[in-house]
């Protein structure tokens, strides 16, 4: 946790694997999950300082082989804007009801699956459903960021995982977050939420995030695996501490990193005025939420707070109001996530925070 560029608090507590009694430590790595698309987001927003990325302009111009089409056949034009937002039309398949959706039935995957696609392959699969709504007319969250990911790379020119480091995780000597883990010994051992105690996340087994849904597919092995194909939405791995280098290099602004419109720009509400479901007073920038209405939130956070998180038991905010950036890594899904957990310790902080003299 750091406020106004101080570190105010560092803490590693419980274990990095339970079983072998290994310690959690401040530089172990985790799975980051979704906590991949505010890195891939910032890439691709550097791409837009650049002048090589037009947010507004259709990605068919740098993407051709990616065009989906609408329920009724039509063609759509979708944006970087709509990738970043999630307002594209595109969807998750760990949403679908059963495994008999349109996504899997297009063997479409999440991104942290032991798929053996590439990328290239999950965006033909992807192309071939037909969009949920017209862009820019709803929010979904999706897999817009994999197609971002696609797109950083293709006007990049290198493969994503060496565009994001020279974009992002470089300049910011992030030097421990990338696309694949070298050191085993370093990540941590997922587990899953549960009773009488969280039990160890097992190759190939898929947990619903919520009732109604068919589950996230999770390969924990497949961080170590150079071929697996670089997800911009949900497949990098890090270390908290590297993930507050970005969140601190975005909230000071500056132009360090973005220039300051694009960082404000990110940070206004895409959305349209739209909730986010089950996350009252919450809209989306581009690249994480964005708290519109503390009040409906029930939140001690300030108008404007980036908010979001990763499946695997991540979460993390920035207020800029308050000169506040925090990171919770777990490796517990999805408490970490979207559990008491979150929202304890949130009002922990901001009650600390009170007390202050």
């Amino acid at each position: 946790m750091a406020r106004d560029g101080a570190l105010l608090h560092r803490q590693a507590a419980g274990f990095a694997d339970r079983e072998s009694a290994r310690p959690m430590d401040v530089e172990t790595v985790f799975r980051l999950a979704s906590v991949s698309k505010p890195i891939v987001s910032t890439a691709a927003l550097a791409l837009v300082a650049q002048g090589r990325l037009d947010l507004d302009a259709g990605i068919e111009r740098w993407l051709p082989e990616f065009q989906p089409r609408l329920a009724d056949g039509r063609p759509a034009l979708i944006t970087a804007r709509q990738l970043l937002s999630h307002t594209a039309g595109l969807g998750y398949r760990f949403f679908e009801a059963d495994a008999d959706g349109p996504y899997a039935r297009a063997g479409v995957s999440d991104g942290m699956d032991a798929s053996g696609l590439s990328l290239d392959e999950n965006l033909r699969r992807l192309a071939r459903v037909p969009l949920l709504y017209e862009p820019g007319t709803g929010w979904g969250y999706s897999l817009a960021t994999d197609v971002l990911g696609a797109l950083v790379a293709r006007l990049h020119g290198t493969p994503l995982d060496e565009a994001v480091r020279r974009l992002v995780t470089g300049p910011l000597g992030m030097a421990d977050t990338g696309f694949t883990a070298s050191d085993p010994r370093r990540v941590a051992t997922p587990y899953v939420n549960g009773t009488p105690r969280p039990h160890r996340l097992a190759e190939g087994e898929t947990v619903s995030p919520f009732e109604g849904a068919v589950g996230i597919a999770f390969s924990p092995a497949r961080v170590f695996d150079p071929q697996a194909f670089p997800s911009g939405g949900a497949g990098m791995a890090g270390t908290a501490v590297d993930l507050l280098r970005l969140l601190e290099a975005l909230r000071r602004g500056g132009g360090a990193l973005l220039p300051d419109d694009l960082i404000a720009e990110m940070a206004r509400d895409q959305t349209g005025g739209r909730d986010l479901p089950n996350a009252p007073g919450f809209g989306f920038g581009l690249g994480f939420s964005v708290l519109r209405d503390p009040a409906s939130a029930a939140s001690p956070e300030s108008v404007g707070t980036w908010r979001w998180g990763g499946a695997y038991g991540h979460s993390w905010f920035v207020d800029r109001a308050r000169g506040l950036s925090v990171v919770a890594f777990t490796n517990t899904l999805y408490e970490g996530m979207s559990g008491r957990f979150v929202t304890d310790l949130r009002d922990a902080i901001y009650g600390a925070l009170e007390a202050r003299p």
